[in-house]
């Protein structure tokens, strides 16, 4: 038998899982960016801590992530839009759950290519018509995939991806969001 390895330990993702059934406090996580503006529309966002297990937690390092927007924008573009990093997101999200349903299912990746397109009517966001929505209008997610496994197989790990995929949850169901100002 040959043995599957697609990077990712799914046992302790396993154990992960059958320890936080018997404590849902310590599944409560808070993940958490800061953003501050540069000049024009740009800005820079960072990511190092978070809360988990029941405490503060550090990335090995902090990440840093420019946004800006397009010199069709009339901007400078220093880096992707926002939305964008939505896109980013998602196709990684997607991926990574690719990855970890096909090693716990025994099959083994070659290679996963995402591609990510959102359909955006711009003139939401300018204030061009107001009945316009300002975000996507729809998304579409299209995989390449190379497996030691069968095209009904390669769908079902992108079923089970899509399944348990925070960040397609996040896009697909209503999220509470709480803006204020201190």
């Amino acid at each position: 038998m040959t043995t599957v390895d697609n990077g990712v330990n799914v046992q302790a993702l396993l154990d992960a899982r059958d320890a936080l059934k018997g404590a849902p406090e310590a599944a409560q996580f808070v993940w958490r960016a800061s953003s501050r503006w540069e000049k024009g529309v740009r800005s820079t966002a960072t990511v190092q801590k978070f809360f988990g297990l029941g405490q503060e937690q550090t990335h090995k390092a902090e990440s840093t992530f420019t946004a800006d927007h397009p010199e069709v924008f009339a901007a400078e573009d220093h880096g992707i839009t926002p939305i964008e990093y939505l896109l980013v997101g998602l196709a990684s999200c997607l991926t990574a759950g690719v990855a970890s349903v096909a090693q716990n299912r025994g099959i083994q990746l070659r290679s996963v290519e995402s591609t990510v397109e959102g359909n955006h009517d711009i003139r939401g966001i300018l204030g061009a018509d107001s009945d316009v929505r300002n975000g996507y209008n729809d998304i579409k997610v299209t995989f390449n995939i190379d497996a030691d496994a069968s095209k009904e197989e390669i769908e079902a790990l992108v079923a089970q991806s899509q399944k348990r995929s925070a960040v397609y949850d996040a896009l697909t169901n209503p999220t509470s969001v709480t803006v204020e100002v201190v």
